[in-house]
């Protein structure tokens, strides 16, 4: 496994270093940088050219959220992973909107920040499972939504990042076929994009992104 540079950004020096120490006890990550507030993860992920940007949503300045928009902007080669206090649903769409590529509360074990940090730099797509409740208002969905066989192996493709010619390719059929799987899927879903499709089939367990990339 390649060596993930991770840029930390968070505005607690006690948190920031307690995780610096959680993710540079993986060899397989280094914490290439830090900062304190928004402005300075922008303008050291230009400089810096990280995998990952580790980001708060709550900093001076400039906040998570508008960050996020300027990474994606400006580095568009770092994958934003958001890590946060907050489950709000209103805070978790607007990450989401801004292009970050995972959710997670602070509340989680540091296994599972080093797992979603692998993940996403690998172009998976890391909701937590309590945020993803509340991002796509399904806790009341009927047991109707649930995916066939197939598109639950078009929906795991898909959180890892393929595109759809690369999905066809993988389940040997057409990219027709596989546009016409998605299309059913938001349909039964009732999402728009891929990315909500992937959250919320792993809100459900109906695909587990993290296990499924371990067991390749």
């Amino acid at each position: 496994m390649r060596t993930v540079r991770v840029l930390l950004a968070e505005d607690h020096a006690v948190v920031r270093e307690g995780t610096r120490q959680i993710l540079e006890a993986d060899a397989a990550i280094e914490v290439v940088g830090e900062a304190a507030d928004g402005a300075a993860a922008i303008a050291l992920a230009a400089r810096l050219r990280p995998d990952v940007v580790l980001l708060d949503l709550h900093m001076p300045g400039i906040n998570g959220i508008e960050a996020t928009r300027r990474l994606v902007a400006d580095s568009p080669d770092a994958r934003v992973l958001i890590l946060s206090a907050y489950d709000e649903e209103d805070y978790v769409a607007a990450a989401l909107e801004a292009g970050a590529r995972g959710y997670l509360l602070k509340s989680s074990h540091g296994r599972e920040v080093v797992a979603a940090i692998h993940a996403v730099a690998q172009g998976q797509v890391v909701m937590d499972a309590r945020v993803a409740r509340r991002a796509l208002r399904h806790r009341d969905a009927p047991a109707a939504d649930e995916p066939t066989p197939r598109e639950v192996d078009v929906l795991r493709l898909a959180a890892r990042g393929l595109r759809t010619k690369e999905i066809a390719a993988e389940l040997g059929t057409s990219t027709r076929t596989i546009e016409a799987h998605f299309t059913s899927i938001f349909n039964r879903f009732g999402v728009t994009t891929r990315t909500e499709a992937v959250m919320y089939a792993a809100s459900r367990r109906w695909i587990r992104p993290q296990e499924d990339a371990a067991a390749r």
